[in-house]
């Protein structure tokens, strides 16, 4: 009996961007809910507690505040569902970067009954739209994907805290979101499985070539205003980009081997302080690399990169001075068992990611001499 290939796609119901979009906030979250808890670090606290309390407030939204730890850990995930079950909450916020939105969504699924809202103060990662959580150690490194059975029910994005924040940011965003398409073309040429649990569909695969473009086309002038923290409409673009677009594109065609080789890098303390997209576009390069990139392909990247201020050197990542061993301790992370690595279409071994690195650190290197001001 012949088996058919199942196409799935998976996204939330609902993404909300805009200028002052979290003042909308509560009459969003009364749809789902009357019960929320909001999960915050610090610094995201001062910016949008008076803004969240009255808009939560107004809408009849009871509201527990809690101050997030700062890691997506199974430790932070579980302090966080016991205030949410002390608190009988419906539904649970993370406002904030990626793993503050991480944590909100594993607390939702460890609750199983209660609705999940994403409000990123960032367009820094692809995390608010999707079914997963990167599950950290406590020391910060990659510790595993955690893998839920529903997209959160409302992601809202407020461009005017995206403008406010530092540009790095958006940057690193770019980083993120420019990965998307270089896997997803691979993941889909290889039949793989994406994460939404079936093969790609067109719709999907073609919102990941809809984020290529739009970095392309657009990444340079967001990241300007992103300086001058300013809303633009490349701000916009870019922000819709590296949210939404990356988000489903990721989640419905697959992850390959610039995710898997950034998981890998989180092996070495010495990257630790970079961010999330930072990291990812090494991976990216390696990717292109392995997969024996056209030098067109290759420049394109780095011009771009370059462009709007993403690393592509190892020295750029704290990694200059790493030797043959610590290249392949990254290589084995890379390909460890279960690595979104294995959806390339042919097999790839720690010193396959090792040499990448390498190859791909000495044309980035080339690459800026020759194009030196």
């Amino acid at each position: 009996m012949n088996t058919v290939a199942t196409r799935m796609m998976i996204s939330p119901p609902k993404y909300v961007q805009g200028a002052g979009a979290v003042q909308t906030l509560g009459e969003h979250v009364a749809r789902l809910g009357e019960n929320a808890v909001v999960l915050a670090d610090k610094g995201v606290w001062t910016l949008v507690d008076e803004a969240v309390t009255q808009s939560l407030s107004a809408a009849g939204v009871k509201l527990t505040k809690e101050v997030f730890g700062g890691l997506c850990t199974q430790k932070e995930i579980d302090r966080i569902t016991a205030v949410a079950e002390r608190a009988g909450a419906d539904v649970v916020i993370g406002i904030g970067g990626g793993t503050a939105i991480d944590t909100a969504k594993a607390v939702g699924h460890a609750r199983g009954d209660i609705a999940v809202v994403s409000a990123p103060t960032v367009a820094s990662t692809d995390a608010p739209t999707s079914a997963l959580a990167v599950i950290y150690t406590e020391e910060g490194a990659f510790e595993r994907y955690s893998f839920f059975s529903r997209n959160p029910n409302l992601v809202l994005v407020d461009t005017q805290l995206v403008a406010g924040a530092p540009s790095r940011f958006i940057v690193s965003g770019m980083g993120d979101a420019l990965a998307t398409w270089y896997e997803a073309r691979v993941c889909v040429a290889a039949e793989r499985t994406a994460m939404a649990g079936g093969l790609a569909t067109g719709a999907s695969l073609a919102l990941a070539k809809l984020c290529w473009e739009t970095l392309m086309e657009y990444g340079p002038q967001a990241r300007l205003a992103a300086e001058q923290h300013v809303v633009t409409p490349a701000l916009e673009k870019i922000t819709e980009a590296n949210t939404l677009l990356s988000g489903l594109g990721f989640e419905s065609c697959g992850l390959a081997a610039a995710h898997g080789i950034h998981n890998g890098l989180t092996v070495s303390h010495k990257v630790h302080g970079m961010m999330h997209g930072e990291k990812v576009n090494i991976g990216t390069l390696a990717q292109l690399i392995l997969e024996g990139a056209p030098t067109t392909e290759l420049d394109t990247y780095l011009e771009f990169s370059h462009a709007v201020g993403l690393p592509t050197t190892l020295a750029g990542i704290g990694l200059g001075d790493a030797d043959r061993e610590e290249l392949l301790a990254i290589g084995r992370a890379s390909t460890a068992q279960g690595e979104t690595t294995h959806n390339m279409p042919f097999a790839v071994t720690p010193q396959m990611v090792a040499d990448a690195l390498v190859g791909g650190d000495a044309y980035a290197r080339a690459y800026a001499r020759k194009h030196a001001a």
